[in-house]
């Protein structure tokens, strides 16, 4: 219920909030400008960012290796661009934080607990004992 309370009804208001402090201190209409300008800017950076992504997941997928980091940099990139939608001061923060690669390995160390985020695309060391071969039966099949 907590959770719920805070992102349902305490993060709207703590957008609305800010809108009205920032508002008050460059102008209404300033303020109108600088939402559709952070969302326009946050959107291009998110379409750049997604492309580059996109090409270090073939990149990794030509090498045999599993695009783990690439798809978890893909979803907080879309994640990013829909704060950036979003009409507000801090979701185009966090959109924002989501954007910049540092800040996101940041973020997903704490989310996973892992001191290296890349660690997830290398395979672990098995040593595969197995021979792959064919049996050739020379008799031919009597009826």
């Amino acid at each position: 219920m907590n959770t719920f309370f805070l992102v349902f009804i305490g993060l709207p208001a703590l957008e609305i909030f800010l809108m009205i402090k920032i508002g008050g201190k460059i102008g209404a209409l300033n303020t109108i400008i600088l939402i559709f300008f952070t969302a326009i800017v946050g959107i291009y950076f998110a379409r750049i960012q997604g492309i580059q992504t996109l090409k270090s997941g073939i990149v990794n997928m030509y090498a045999n290796k599993m695009p783990i980091y690439e798809l978890l940099s893909g979803a907080s990139i879309a994640f990013a661009a829909l704060l950036l939608i979003i009409p507000g001061f801090f979701s185009d923060l966090i959109g924002f934080l989501l954007l910049i690669p540092i800040t996101r390995n940041l973020f997903f160390r704490i989310i996973f607990k892992n001191k290296n985020i890349n660690n997830l695309n290398k395979q672990p060391n098995k040593k595969n004992n197995t021979i792959d071969g064919e049996i050739i039966d020379k008799k031919k099949d009597d009826l």
